[in-house]
């Protein structure tokens, strides 16, 4: 039985006063999520190992069943094998986030959610100016660097520490000093860059410098089709996912319009999935935007996100008969502004009924697959 699994990035959350004392899944007109529950099952997954912080790439890894204790080295790795970087086995790889710091405080970790073509222009600036390293510009604010025969430093993601000062989560050993040493170099070439010029004239936040976390090596997967004797592929705007998928040796299915962010383009994921299980035994659907409102703080954008989460529910199960799973990767609460660690709800169509009525966080607490482990999902769904 062929098998599309629809992940809405950071879905979860907890129960909001403005809403209502619901949370946004359980806020949001669903009614594909619904009628899923209505017609299949629902349970919790357990996504985030102990020991691990809660981020997506612990929380997809597991969920593609690569358990993050045998397999996880760092996510800018594994975003650098998206982007085509023939990462050497001594090669530290980190994620680099485009910033916005004003007065010591991390204020925007993705400096407005700067175009790719912004971010590209002040990477072209600053990599004359640290020869010591590679830098490769990606999606957004989300770039790259690379420290040759590194020694990957303690490190912080930006998105944890909106609003607080950066002075405590600077990067602490290993290669923490040529890391410092990068961002002090990048605040200096992006001032009176005139990207920036342009963004501060028509009132967006500067880019004022680089920010690289979650370094490690290369990592080695077992293939995807000799774990599961299947073929499958991925459909994400976002390196990290598709970087994951490159590891797994799955089909990595680029979308137009797919932006990793709250404008991407929904339907095109529907239309692209459908294409692809007629070829493939599985398909990942990737969703980025609940987790982009959640780190905004946005409940409107949230609930607008679930909802369109929804639609393509609705698209792909009006053409598809096979196996439907929807769930989050984690929970990404409005209050926090950041993921937290909680069990997810999820629901899937052909594996049985249990009288849930919605699909929400609450309800599938009692369904009937109580609380999986995130490595045995995909099992689970093959059976």
């Amino acid at each position: 039985m062929k098998c599309i699994l629809i992940l809405g990035d950071g879905m979860a959350d907890e129960p909001i006063p403005h809403l209502g004392g619901k949370t946004p899944l359980e806020y949001a007109r669903t009614p594909h999520m619904d009628r899923m529950a209505r017609e299949g099952a629902c349970g919790m997954l357990h996504t985030i190992p102990d020991g691990f912080e809660a981020g997506s790439d612990i929380a997809n890894m597991s969920i593609l069943g690569y358990a993050p204790e045998k397999y996880y080295t760092g996510r800018g790795p594994l975003e650098a094998l998206s982007m085509g970087i023939d990462l050497a086995p001594a090669d530290i790889a980190y994620r680099c986030n485009i910033v916005t710091v004003r007065d010591g405080i991390m204020a925007d970790f993705s400096a407005g959610h700067i175009s790719s073509v912004e971010g590209a222009a002040l990477f072209e600036s600053l990599a004359p100016k640290v020869p010591e390293v590679v830098v490769k510009a990606g999606v957004s604010y989300r770039n790259l660097v690379v420290v040759p025969r590194g020694s990957a430093a303690d490190s912080t993601p930006p998105h944890d520490i909106v609003g607080q000062p950066i002075a405590g989560y600077l990067p602490r050993n290993g290669d923490a000093d040529l890391l410092l040493s990068c961002m002090e170099k990048s605040r200096e070439v992006f001032s009176g860059h005139p990207v920036n010029v342009a963004r501060v004239k028509v009132g967006k936040p500067p880019a004022t410098q680089i920010w690289p976390w979650s370094g490690g090596r290369r990592p080695a997967f077992p293939l995807f089709s000799q774990k599961y004797n299947r073929t499958g592929g991925m459909i994400s705007a976002v390196d990290l996912l598709n970087g994951i998928a490159r590891c797994a040796g799955m089909e990595v299915i680029k979308v137009p319009g797919a932006t990793g962010y709250l404008d991407t383009d929904y339907m095109a994921k529907a239309r692209y999935a459908l294409d692809a299980i007629k070829r493939l035994d599985f398909v990942y659907v990737h969703i980025e935007a609940p987790d982009e409102a959640g780190h905004l703080g946005s409940v409107e954008e949230k609930v607008r996100a679930i909802e369109n989460v929804d639609r393509v529910v609705g698209a792909i199960r009006e053409k598809f008969d096979g196996i439907v799973a929807v769930l989050p990767d984690h929970p990404t609460p409005i209050r926090i502004k950041t993921h937290s660690r909680e069990p997810v709800p999820f629901v899937v169509t052909g594996k049985g009924t249990d009288g849930c009525m919605h699909f929400t966080e609450k309800e599938a607490q009692s369904g009937m697959f109580g609380t999986m482990e995130a490595t045995e999902f995909l099992s689970f769904l093959f059976k």
